[in-house]
């Protein structure tokens, strides 16, 4: 039997035109579905180009009722489509952002751009963000008849963007965390809200005024919510396998895991069925600029150090501001460090990091990022099992990451 290629979804971030348009699409509606009915404020962190932004895409044209783009998948016969929910969408991907009036004139935008859609009027931009914010939810309300959703991509890019200019970086956080706070304070008037972006701050942060979200980062339940897993390659892409060793491809790039599943970059799949090589794609595309430089100004670790670093406390990889980011948790949170397992130590819980998740990491790691260089030889499969696993042979509990 021959097997239907389809198009492949580089760089599309968009659910509609991928549907329409007859692309491959990985159904991650259950997923949505699953967080819709059992909470209404989440946030999640992942590193760049897993599929946030497609994601986010997916919820919104949901609570849209856009039922046509749905036919086939999973959510399809569970949801309600008669009723339809004014979304509000910002978004800090594009571009970079180097002052704080920048930061001001892109949210000024942003808002003007969703009360236009929403079809609410707000007063001029000469009042402040957040108070325009606060309005739009509010007027979005009471103009349809139902709760808002509010959908926040790359929450942390003007903050990311100026990690090397502390100054800068902090006047981009003061200026999200009075933005990022109207959501808590309008809870009556919101059915959902879902943040994502590359990093967590520290609830002492941006998020003192938020902290009513549920953080599924690390929430097995949710681990293959962006990302590819072993059974989509071998389903939804089994025309692209063709002529491509199954074990080269799952040793390059699965390995990426948040205490479930493990998953695949999918940036780099599909540039493999495209290019037909394998290559660093995700490196060469997807590493932020912020860690290059951060690192740069610091003494990086090297790979046998990070090889010691098995047990750490979760809340250090969350224990990131601009004025305190520890080098592990930056790793960890830009994809070049994974976990590999969670485990219970008394009544504290630690998790086990693999600092070379992948082919592909290991080959970045080494020749960009850390020093010394060493020689890395690819094992003959990726991936890990996402089961708990003991500390290496005389690691200390809480050690070379620093103690809980």
């Amino acid at each position: 039997m021959t097997l239907q290629r389809k198009k492949l979804p580089i760089g599309i971030q968009t659910f509609a035109k991928i549907r329409e348009d007859d692309y491959y699409y990985v159904d991650k509606t259950a997923l949505a579905l699953k967080l819709i009915d059992t909470g209404t404020h989440y946030f999640l962190s992942r590193p760049r180009r897993f599929g946030k932004s497609l994601f986010l895409d997916t919820l919104a044209e949901l609570f849209e009722g856009n039922e046509s783009l749905f036919r086939g998948l999973q959510c399809h016969g569970r949801w309600d489509w008669t009723q339809r929910y004014p979304v509000i969408r910002l978004s800090f991907g594009a571009g970079r952002l180097s002052k704080a009036a920048g930061l001001q004139e892109h949210i000024q935008a942003s808002l003007d751009d969703n009360a236009v859609r929403l079809n609410v009027s707000l007063e001029p931009p000469t009042q402040s963000p957040h108070l325009r914010f606060r309005q739009l939810i509010q007027q979005a309300h009471a103009q349809h008849g139902q709760r808002v959703v509010v959908l926040v991509d790359e929450y942390d890019k003007p903050i990311l963007d100026n990690l090397t200019e502390p100054a800068i970086a902090r006047q981009m956080r003061d200026g999200l965390r009075d933005l990022y706070s109207v959501i808590k304070d309008n809870d009556a008037h919101i059915r959902f809200a879902f943040l994502t972006g590359v990093s967590k701050f520290s609830k002492v942060s941006i998020f003192s005024g938020l902290n009513n979200l549920n953080d599924i980062t690390i929430d097995a339940s949710y681990s293959a919510i962006c990302g590819y897993t072993d059974e989509d390659v071998d389903t939804v892409f089994a025309p692209e396998l063709m002529d491509l060793d199954r074990e080269e491809i799952r040793a390059w790039y699965n390995g990426y895991n948040w205490t479930g599943t493990s998953v695949y970059n999918p940036f780099d799949l599909l540039l493999l069925f495209d290019k037909r090589e394998f290559r660093p794609y995700w490196f060469e595309t997807g590493t932020p600029t912020f860690l290059i430089d951060v690192l740069a100004q610091r003494q990086p670790p090297s790979r046998p150090h990070l090889q010691q670093m098995v047990a750490i406390c979760p809340r250090l990889l969350s224990s990131f501001d601009v004025d305190h980011i520890a080098t592990e948790a930056l790793l960890w949170q830009t994809g070049y460090l994974t976990i590999a397992s969670q485990f219970q130590i008394g009544a504290r819980t630690e998790v086990h990091a693999d600092a070379t998740p992948t082919c592909e990491v290991q080959a970045s790691l080494n020749d960009s990022l850390l020093q010394p260089p060493v020689a890395v030889t690819c094992p003959p499969s990726g991936g890990i099992s996402g089961q708990a696993v003991p500390p290496a042979a005389g690691a200390q509990p809480g050690g070379a990451a620093g103690a809980c």
